[in-house]
C-alpha cells in the first residue's frame, strides 16, 4: 500500500443546523478528525426565508474545533447544489491533490475517515479507479468487504485531481456519448432506473444535478469506485427537511462499527453485487424512488436530481 496521508475533507453546507450539528458530530467521532484539515462550503441564501438559518450555520461552523485547521468559505450568493459541489471540489483538489466529499444530511461511521484514507493510499497510483465510496444499499444477503462497480457516486465519497479531471460539466456532451456508444440500457443500470432521462433531465434544465454528470463522466471512461460491503454513511435528510428531499426510510442503513479493511481485490466490476443491486433496484420500482424528490443511483448509489432551487 502506498503511505498513508490525511485527505481534507470539503463539508458542503446550507440552511440545516439540526442536520449539520448531526453530520459534524459523527465526523468529531472518527478517530482521524484531529489530524484531518476540515474546508467548509457554506452556500449563500436563495430566498428571505434563508437567511436566518444560513446565519445559524456558519455561526456554529466557525466556531468548530477538534479538527488539524478549519476553513470556512462563505458564499456571497446562492450557487445552487451543482455549482456548489463542482466548485468547491475543484478548489480542493487543485490545492490538496485530493479530497474527501461530505453534505450536511449525512450522518457517518467512527471508521469512515480510516476507510476513505485507506482507499485513496491504496489506490492512488491505479489509473482504473476513480473514487472511493461510503454508502451501500441495504441489499440482504452479505457482500464482500469491499468491491468494485463502474462510475462514480455521490453519498461520503474520495477522489484524486486525475479522477476529478475527468469530470465533464457538459451533460448534453455526456448524453451525446452515450448515445454514440449505445450504452444507455447499461448506464441505466441493465434498465432498472432511468438515469439517461436523469441526464437528459440535466441538459434541459429541470434538474440541478452535477452527480448524474459525474457518474456518467466516470462511465463512459470506463472508471471504477471502491464500495464498502457494509455502510459506512447514513443519509438523514430524507425527512421532508429539505427542499429538495422528500420522506422515505426505504434508503436506510446501520452504520458499521467495526472497521471496512481495503485490501487488495481484482480490479474489476464485481459483477455479482452489480446484480444484487439491479435486483434490489427492480424490487423498488422506480416510483418511491421518485418520490424521494431527489435523485437515487444504486450502487454507485446517488441522492442528487435535485429541482432547480
Amino acid at each position: 500500500m502506498n503511505s498513508i496521508s490525511h485527505a481534507p475533507v470539503a463539508l458542503f453546507v446550507f440552511n440545516r443546523p439540526w442536520h449539520l450539528r448531526q453530520c459534524v458530530e459523527a465526523l468529531k467521532r472518527n478517530r482521524l478528525s484531529p489530524e484531518t484539515k476540515l474546508i467548509v462550503y457554506s452556500d449563500g441564501a436563495a430566498r428571505e426565508s434563508d437567511k436566518t438559518k444560513v446565519a445559524d450555520v456558519r455561526s456554529y461552523v466557525k466556531a468548530l474545533r477538534g479538527f488539524e485547521s478549519l476553513d470556512v468559505i462563505e458564499r456571497d450568493r446562492n450557487y445552487g447544489v451543482a455549482e456548489s459541489i463542482i466548485a468547491g471540489v475543484s478548489e480542493v483538489v487543485d490545492r490538496f491533490g485530493e479530497v474527501i466529499v461530505l453534505e450536511d444530511d449525512l450522518r457517518i461511521s467512527p471508521h469512515f475517515l480510516q476507510f476513505m484514507n485507506h482507499g485513496l493510499a491504496f489506490y492512488r497510483g491505479n489509473d482504473k479507479v476513480i473514487s472511493i465510496h461510503g454508502y451501500i444499499y441495504p441489499i440482504k444477503g452479505s457482500l464482500t468487504e469491499t468491491f468494485f462497480i463502474r462510475g462514480a457516486d455521490c453519498w461520503g465519497w474520495a477522489t484524486w485531481k486525475r479522477g476529478w479531471d475527468l469530470f465533464e460539466n457538459d451533460g448534453k456532451k455526456l448524453l451525446a456519448d452515450l448515445r454514440q456508444k449505445n450504452l444507455q440500457h447499461q448506464f441505466d443500470l441493465d434498465g432498472t432506473y432511468p438515469y439517461t432521462q436523469m441526464l437528459q433531465d440535466q441538459v434541459e434544465g429541470k434538474i440541478d444535478s452535477w452527480a448524474i454528470r459525474w457518474y456518467a463522466s466516470a462511465f463512459l471512461n470506463g472508471k471504477l469506485t471502491l464500495y464498502p460491503g457494509r455502510s459506512l454513511v447514513q443519509n438523514i435528510g430524507m425527512d421532508r427537511s429539505g427542499r429538495h428531499s422528500g420522506k422515505s426510510d426505504l434508503l436506510e442503513v446501520d452504520l458499521v462499527q467495526t472497521p471496512v479493511v481495503v485490501k487488495e481485490i481484482p480490479v474489476e466490476e464485481n459483477r455479482h453485487v452489480r446484480q444484487q443491486v439491479e435486483e434490489f433496484m427492480r424490487t423498488l420500482g422506480p416510483g418511491p424512488l421518485r418520490k424521494m424528490g431527489r435523485f437515487v443511483r444504486a450502487l454507485p448509489a446517488r441522492l442528487a436530481s435535485r429541482p432547480r432551487r
